[in-house]
């Protein structure tokens, strides 16, 4: 439908809608189950430059309200992503995909993304410097400004596609944080990966994670996040896209009031696979009771 497209740095949506990375996994699980085409597009499995086992195990601790993870980018390393991943993923979907990418390094960031940055079915390139569960990388360089800038700025370097900088909500100042990226090149940013968090087996007296803390995502943190979403499209003039507990249709059109011009969902991908397409199925109604005829109407309506 016409009324639910929207334009992401560039590039038409059919839909808002974008299953965020590390809870969809390269698509093939859930295309068994629907036709996953009906999404505007997702944002597969974060890949970095060599191979990672993740962290051990426990990596998942449940909350009231959400859910804790370390699952510390276990992925099969860019090389096989390319070689494997990819092509499976091109015969399942049918439009550009968003390839996340982390790293240890400017210089990891830099060599994985102008790896994916070549490929055909890869249509913006979403970099995480706001991973909460890795040590020596990951959010250290979404915490510092000036990180910040200088792995936007050496990515840009080495790419023709857009480039989403993920950031992390663990910091003071998000609006200072989605300014240095904007300032260095980056075509857009995406907000807010998980909250760092902990909890305790009182039982053993010691933490349920093997990682100690991990990143808490799911409903608990829909109102941080759209603080966040908020703040930081007042601060730029790049696409925003909003994330964080997101998991109904009316959260989506709350995201994009906000500032959002397209909507991940994460967490609630885990607790029910079919939680996007009914998302997407439920839009058309949700708009039709608020009075919105098009969604690129509402982005930033709240601003």
């Amino acid at each position: 439908m016409d009324r639910l497209k929207v334009k992401l740095c560039g590039i038409e949506l059919d839909n808002p809608v974008i299953p965020a990375s590390g809870t969809f996994g390269y698509g093939r699980e859930f295309a068994e189950l629907y036709d996953i085409n009906i999404l505007g597009t997702f944002s597969f499995k974060g890949t970095t430059k060599d191979p990672r086992f993740g962290n051990p195990t426990p990596r998942i601790a449940e909350t009231s309200s959400g859910m804790l993870n370390a699952v510390g980018l276990q992925n099969p390393g860019v090389d096989k992503v390319i070689s494997e991943e990819l092509p499976a993923l091109a015969r399942i979907f049918h439009k550009p995909v968003m390839a996340n990418v982390s790293g240890f390094s400017v210089e990891d960031y830099v060599y994985t993304c102008e790896k994916l940055d070549k490929e055909p079915h890869v249509g913006w390139l979403e970099v995480n410097i706001s991973c909460p569960n890795v040590h020596g990388g990951g959010m250290s360089f979404g915490t510092d400004p000036k990180a910040a800038a200088e792995v936007t700025a050496a990515v840009k370097k080495v790419t023709t596609k857009p480039v989403i900088v993920k950031l992390t909500p663990n910091v003071t100042d998000i609006a200072a944080m989605a300014k240095a990226c904007e300032d260095a090149g980056a075509d857009g940013i995406s907000l807010i990966n998980t909250l760092l968090g902990m909890r305790i087996d009182i039982k053993t007296r010691r933490p349920l994670l093997a990682n100690t803390t991990g990143g808490l995502s799911g409903p608990a943190i829909f109102p941080v996040a759209l603080r966040c979403v908020w703040q930081a499209a007042k601060a730029v003039d790049i696409p925003v896209v909003g994330m964080g507990g997101v998991s109904s249709a009316r959260d989506v059109l709350e995201m994009m009031m906000a500032g959002a011009a397209a909507v991940e969902v994460g967490a609630a991908n885990l607790t029910d696979p079919f939680a996007c397409k009914k998302i997407i199925e439920a839009l058309p109604e949700e708009m039709d009771r608020l009075g919105i005829d098009r969604l690129e109407d509402i982005i930033g309506a709240a601003l």
